[in-house]
């Protein structure tokens, strides 16, 4: 769960900085964006944040249908979700590669909008899995958590490490992203941004799968 935090970092990073200041995982800043665009605020894009809004809804309903009868805990269901957002990302990354996408072209909106779904899916499929302040898309509540319960507010400090490492992760797969960008360029950038994301998430997806599988046998 830690591991897809990271990716999202990286995911938001190259979508914002790459697909004209569109978020595909936060959607807290999409609406955010979108609001102060639909006032007229410094030439704020519209269409993006509406068409990941709208993607990531999409997914995050997939996601919900897909594991709503499933027990508790990492199944099967649950490495296919997240192989599925591993997917996604990979091919759209691939594609990418291929073909740099342009602002404010077709194909950037539609791997916009492919990519918010793909992090719907993710989303969903991490709230299902329940894991305290760990959603693996934001890290508010992560930060709200950490000082509310921290010694300092008079809380016991408990999950501390889970939560700082949360907020880390997705600080450090941002600066990936963004410094795949300065690096490589926009359109090469998002690409292998997209494509570190998914190679990652199916990595975690195995991961996660073996482990839940080890714990039914030791069980």
């Amino acid at each position: 769960m830690l591991t897809l935090t990271f990716t999202t970092g990286v995911v938001d990073a190259v979508g914002y900085l790459g697909l004209d200041r569109v978020f595909t995982a936060n959607m807290t800043g999409n609406v955010v964006i979108l609001g102060m665009a639909l006032a007229g605020a410094d030439d704020l894009p519209v269409l993006g944040p509406a068409l990941a809004l709208g993607g990531f809804l999409l997914g995050a309903a997939l996601g919900g249908r897909v594991l709503a009868r499933t027990a508790p805990g990492w199944g099967t269901r649950s490495t296919s979700t997240f192989a599925a957002t591993g997917v996604l990302a990979l091919g759209l990354g691939a594609g990418a590669l291929a073909a740099p996408p342009e602002e404010g072209t077709g194909w950037a909106f539609a791997l916009t909008t492919v990519l918010a779904t793909a992090m719907g899916l993710q989303a969903a499929a991490a709230r299902k899995l329940a894991v305290k302040d760990v959603t693996t898309v934001v890290v508010t509540s992560t930060l709200t958590g950490l000082a509310a319960d921290s010694r300092l507010a008079g809380g016991s400090g408990e999950g501390w490490a889970r939560r700082g490492l949360a907020v880390v992760l997705i600080l450090l797969g941002a600066g990936v992203g963004a410094l795949a960008l300065r690096l490589l360029g926009d359109g090469t950038g998002i690409g292998a941004g997209l494509v570190l994301a998914g190679v990652v998430t199916l990595v975690a997806a195995l991961v996660g799968h073996r482990w839940a599988h080890a714990r039914r046998v030791a069980a």
